[in-house]
C-alpha cells in the first residue's frame, strides 16, 4: 500500500470546525476531546456561532496538527461522542 502524500505540512496549526445541537455540555465535551489529542490547544480560541433559531452551535477550533494521525484520530473521537453532529 503507498501512503499519498499529504497536502499539509506538519507541525501546523489547522481549524476543525464542529457541529452539534445547542447544549451546556457541546463546548466542554469537544474541548475536552480535543486536549486529550493536543494538549496545548488553548480554548479561549474557540470560535462559536449558533444558528438561526439557536438551534444548533459551530465551534472552530484550532488545534496544533502534528500527524495525520493525530487529525484522524481527532476527527474519530469528535465524531463519535453523542453530542458531535458532524466535524469538518
Amino acid at each position: 500500500m503507498t501512503s499519498e502524500p499529504s497536502l499539509i505540512e506538519y507541525p501546523s496549526d489547522f481549524p476543525i470546525k464542529v457541529f452539534g445541537h445547542s447544549h451546556e455540555d457541546f463546548m466542554q465535551a469537544v474541548i475536552d476531546v480535543i486536549s486529550r489529542h493536543d494538549p496545548e490547544f488553548k480554548a479561549s480560541g474557540i470560535e462559536s456561532r449558533n444558528s438561526k433559531t439557536a438551534r444548533y452551535i459551530s465551534l472552530t477550533c484550532t488545534v496544533r496538527a502534528v500527524s495525520r494521525e493525530q487529525l484522524d484520530a481527532i476527527y474519530q473521537d469528535l465524531t463519535d461522542h453523542p453530542l458531535v453532529k458532524m466535524a469538518l
